[in-house]
């Protein structure tokens, strides 16, 4: 195993070199296919058998599936900790934590996106499962590109670290602003050059009218969420990338938070009131992150150390949030009896 040479490394060279090693994990392409494979079976299981049928998903429901999704996550994490050690099953973890928690983020903007298009609820879990496939891809595709230029490129480094950092500034000054979804570019391009049926086509993507091929506005919807996932994409990938530099360690967390994606919607999408102070928890997280890539040759904090940063301020994010809306529950006047 990789660990063990390292382990020699460390013993011959010394614990800087062992250190700077253990951040790699190198592996063959098979390993790489063979994840990528047990996603795309794990995803078919998930869209052609449990859900097959459309339906509005419970609570109940998505509580399980959000569960089973985080509990796949964590046996993965104990896996790479026994086979590659505890620095990349911590690098995993605090990973998964980052892209999970700005995916939470990222509920709001998918309500926004359903009812400017007025989609039905038991629609919107073929919309968001296409919509994960096609950033899985995405993603890779990123990753790969990302690594490569970080690979060679040092100054890479501190524009995205100076990205994140805006980001983050960002993120919190525009909290409360709203998504408008007819501003979306690729949107007005679909509708000026793409034949779109009109109403309403249940589940289709695609219908046959007058003879002509035409797609349909769940289509239209689908072009949205995944042109949205670019943008979403520019922040979290990076953001792993300050975290760690092993590219297979971030794309495995990645698609481990993305595949959770549609329960957690499901699970948020009538609670995100309950999380309003949330974006300023991850726009500090952004700007941790960013100022870490822009130290990365003076400062290199523990793994542990930047995970307990990451929970620590998510948890005052959450709480601060849940504590103000049991006050305004508290405050609010009772209903008189009838």
């Amino acid at each position: 195993m990789g660990v063990v040479a390292v382990l020699m490394l460390a013993e011959t060279t010394g614990s800087a070199a062992a250190e700077k090693a253990l951040e790699h994990l190198v592996l063959p392409w098979p390993y790489w296919v063979a994840f990528c494979v047990g996603t795309l079976v794990m995803l078919a299981l998930d869209m052609f058998v449990f859900h097959r049928d459309s339906h509005e998903p419970s609570f109940r429901e998505s509580a399980l599936w959000t569960l089973f999704w985080c509990s796949l996550a964590l046996v993965f994490n104990g896996v790479l900790w026994y086979w590659a050690g505890p620095i990349h099953a911590i690098h995993f973890f605090t990973g998964y934590l980052v892209e999970w928690s700005l995916s939470m983020d990222n509920v709001f903007v998918f309500l926004v996106i359903f009812g400017y298009f007025g989609v039905p609820m038991k629609y919107q879990y073929r919309v968001l499962f296409w919509g994960i496939l096609g950033a899985i891809v995405m993603r890779l595709t990123f990753i790969l590109v990302l690594g490569k230029l970080l690979e060679h490129y040092e100054w890479v480094f501190y524009i995205f670290g100076g990205f994140l950092i805006w980001t983050g500034i960002k993120l919190a000054s525009a909290h409360g602003s709203e998504t408008h979804p007819d501003q979306n570019i690729v949107l007005r391009i679909a509708r000026r050059y793409l034949r779109v049926a009109q109403g309403t086509h249940g589940n289709k993507f695609f219908v046959r009218e007058g003879g002509r091929r035409m797609v349909t506005s769940l289509f239209l919807v689908l072009l949205v969420i995944e042109s949205t996932d670019v943008v979403f994409a520019i922040d979290s990938v990076p953001a792993i990338f300050g975290i760690t530099s092993d590219r297979f360690v971030i794309f495995t967390s990645n698609v481990f938070a993305i595949m959770g994606l549609r329960a957690l919607y499901f699970l948020l999408a009538g609670v995100m009131d309950l999380f309003r102070y949330l974006s300023y928890g991850l726009s500090a997280i952004l700007v941790f992150i960013g100022v870490k890539m822009m130290l990365h040759r003076w400062w290199h904090p523990a793994p542990w150390l930047s995970l307990l940063v990451i929970v620590g301020l998510l948890g005052v994010s959450i709480g601060a949030s849940l504590c103000a809306a049991r006050r305004e529950a508290s405050a609010a006047p009772a209903e008189p009896k009838s």
